[in-house]
């Protein structure tokens, strides 16, 4: 299970307590983000994270082939993996997917500028002088439909690994340079851009969407049924970015009936 930019292997606790009767699970920390190092090479673009969810398979997987699931920033990775290493990939999960296809809105208008060297390090120094639980309340309510629905658990928990992560020296670049290269990925008119990959993805896959998504359009849904062979395109219309934290059992039931 591969999260989101800014995101941890937090993001699929609830998703993996409603699965955990089906599948063995494991949530990544990616490369520079959680309680993971940056990576050696330095390369944070989708293809550096997919390179470190291989490693993990191999190494702790003996390299079974795996039901993939990925959100946003995470969903581009598992289709650089799916695409390039099939033979890892027993079933594709995609929800709210960071693909090309991102139509401009007050929520993601800024992601792009922040992408701009010397402007995003400001911004990111100057988010950071915000108390953390604003800084948390304000990511919940902007990927969630309703942000009602987060426990004081969850929250509590989230809050406690913005601080250990302020301490962090990398944290900022991580998250900086992620951006950075999945938005290069936008420009990308090579044989390896996004969607000429989903095209390659011979795997049943899954693709879940939320129609109160500001980050990622659920319009993207119907060009994805144009370029996933194989897939099941779902649009959850009272959820939003996060729909395996926001709607976990709705999500569970619909990866069981697809997959079972």
């Amino acid at each position: 299970m591969l999260h989101g930019l800014g995101g941890s292997s937090l993001n699929w606790t609830d998703l993996m307590g409603e699965l955990q009767p089906e599948v063995n699970s494991w949530a990544l920390d990616l490369p520079g983000f959680g309680m993971s190092p940056p990576p050696r090479d330095g390369n944070f673009s989708p293809l550096g994270h997919a390179r470190a969810a291989v490693d993990f398979i191999e190494r702790h997987l003996d390299a079974a082939p795996v039901h993939l699931f990925g959100n946003s920033m995470g969903g581009a990775v598992a289709v650089q993996l799916a695409a390039r290493r099939p033979d890892l990939v027993r079933t594709l999960t995609l929800i709210s997917p960071a693909l090309p296809d991102v139509s401009p809105n007050k929520a993601n208008v800024l992601l792009p500028i922040m992408a701009v060297p010397g402007i995003g390090e400001a911004a990111m120094k100057k988010s950071n002088e915000l108390p953390v639980e604003a800084r948390v309340q304000s990511t919940i309510d902007t990927v969630f439909a309703n942000p009602s629905v987060v426990t004081q658990q969850r929250f509590e928990e989230s809050v406690a690994e913005a601080l250990m992560r302020d301490e962090l020296t990398y944290a900022n670049d991580a998250f900086l340079q992620s951006l950075r290269g999945l938005l290069g990925t936008y420009f990308d008119r090579g044989r390896h851009r996004p969607w000429k990959l989903a095209e390659l993805v011979q795997t049943q896959s899954l693709l879940i969407y939320g129609l109160q998504d500001p980050l990622v359009d659920p319009r993207a849904a119907h060009k994805s049924t144009k370029y996933f062979k194989n897939a099941q395109v779902i649009v959850l219309p009272d959820s939003a970015h996060v729909s395996q934290m926001e709607k976990p059992d709705v999500v569970a039931q619909a990866w069981i009936a697809r997959f079972r």
